[in-house]
């Protein structure tokens, strides 16, 4: 299986997720699980599972051929060989007059190691294109049935081991370029999604929201796609939590990365008309992203800035501790494939308002689904759970009932079951 996050080194949904169903996949017990990342820090959260870094794997000059869309990609890997005071610009104008231009010098350490920051960062496409070499090494040197990609950033690294080892290919979509991006394309990214898409012997989506776009904007036939909606992990100590607030302000809580895809603009808008009928009330933007500056001026020129709280990017117990406190949890999103952290609210016995754009609402009944767009809903349906208890708690009591029923091991076995198929279909 190859990620690009786990626990405790995360930045959203897709290590949550990664972590959830390894663990229910370890359930079984005739499956061995090997989690492939970046970067391994040597503190993953999961017993029985085999972590392997590809900061790890040592590497030695050899020429890899992967095909992307029928193009032939050279990768040259080479130790590194930089003297004193060189700096890389002028080592790859040394290299270049010794190997053609169709060829990308990988540099090692000394070791044999390629580097990763294995973060989201200036050199994410770097770092995808050394995933995919390094991967051709650990498909070499160890044994498996079946590859199991997540996400983009993986997908190179899956095709390399499917193309070395022959074994079959499950890729994981948890979201598109399409969700993220509000329709402004990347063509690189989606280059890279559906190249994956068309290599995969067989493709798991999160929700058939995200099943629909796979199909119409990346052409992929229908009979090749299965929906596995994810679950939550079980929190046993929120069972017994009561918190005393010591004053009268309400707490509604947006959660997540402050984008384009996650609607920030929208929850803000509706403050300020929740804000117009009661003042007792808190909002807070728990999360970071490109937008946050931008909402935090918005919050300023609405005149609410004094009831808006920013936290930044929050993790671990440190989400749970906010939705302890939290009155309404709000996820206006544009677009969402599937969307974990309502889940975690709701077994946080906090009712929660989502957008009709999210996967998560095609199995949620016991919440408030409303337009991302609509901001006068979007406020309706805060005033009221707010202002009338007993719709609060019919919401807390019946959601987290609801919540507590969707579990990893059931999203595991449908997933083993996608393996069992494709095997079969293999021999």
């Amino acid at each position: 299986m190859f990620g690009w996050e786990f626990p405790p080194h995360i930045s959203g949904g897709l290590g949550t997720a990664c972590y959830g169903l390894s663990k229910g996949l370890i359930q079984q017990s005739d499956l061995d699980l090997l989690f492939v990342v970046p970067k391994a820090y040597g503190d993953e959260l999961l017993d029985n599972v085999e972590f392997i870094g590809a900061n790890k794997i040592p590497i030695k000059s050899q020429k890899v051929k992967l095909t992307e869309n029928e193009r032939t990609i050279d990768y040259l890997e080479v130790r590194s060989t930089i003297a004193p005071y060189v700096d890389p610009e002028e080592f790859w104008r040394i290299k270049s007059t010794e190997v053609s231009d169709q060829f990308t010098t990988i540099q090692t350490t000394e070791e044999g190691f390629v580097e990763f920051s294995g973060t989201y960062g200036s050199t994410l496409y770097n770092e995808i294109e050394k995933y995919g070499i390094v991967a051709q090494r650990i498909a070499e040197n160890n044994q498996f049935d079946i590859i199991h990609a997540h996400d983009w950033l993986t997908f190179p690294a899956g095709i390399s081991a499917k193309k070395t080892s022959g074994k079959p290919l499950v890729i994981h979509v948890h979201a598109t370029e399409f969700d993220r991006s509000r329709g402004n394309v990347n063509p690189h990214v989606f280059a890279i999604e559906q190249w994956g898409m068309t290599e995969a012997d067989h493709i798991i989506t999160v929700s058939n929201l995200t099943k629909q776009i796979v199909i119409e904007k990346y052409g992929i036939p229908e009979s090749k796609i299965t929906t596995v909606y994810n679950a939550v992990e079980p929190n046993e100590e929120l069972n017994a939590v009561t918190i005393d607030k010591h004053n009268n302000n309400k707490i509604v809580t947006f959660l997540g990365r402050i984008t384009m895809q996650k609607g920030p603009e929208y929850f803000i808008e509706a403050a300020y008309k929740v804000l117009q009928k009661m003042d007792n009330v808190r909002f807070v933007m728990a999360g970071s992203g490109d937008m946050m500056n931008k909402m935090i001026r918005l919050a300023a020129q609405r005149k609410i800035a004094d009831r808006f709280h920013f936290t930044g990017f929050l993790k671990g117990e440190q989400v749970f501790e906010l939705l302890k406190y939290s009155d309404v949890y709000i996820m206006p999103s544009v677009s969402e494939p599937f969307g974990i952290s309502p889940l975690e609210a709701m077994q946080s016995n906090v009712p929660v308002i989502i957008s009709k754009q999210s996967g998560v609402s095609e199995i949620l009944k016991h919440a408030i689904k409303i337009d991302f767009w609509d901001i006068d809903a979007m406020a309706d349906a805060i005033y009221g759970l707010l202002k009338y208890n007993a719709l609060s708690n019919e919401f807390k009591t019946k959601g987290k009932a609801e919540v507590n029923s969707l579990k990893w091991d059931q999203a595991a076995l449908k997933v083993r079951q996608i393996y069992d198929r494709v095997l079969t279909t293999e021999n």
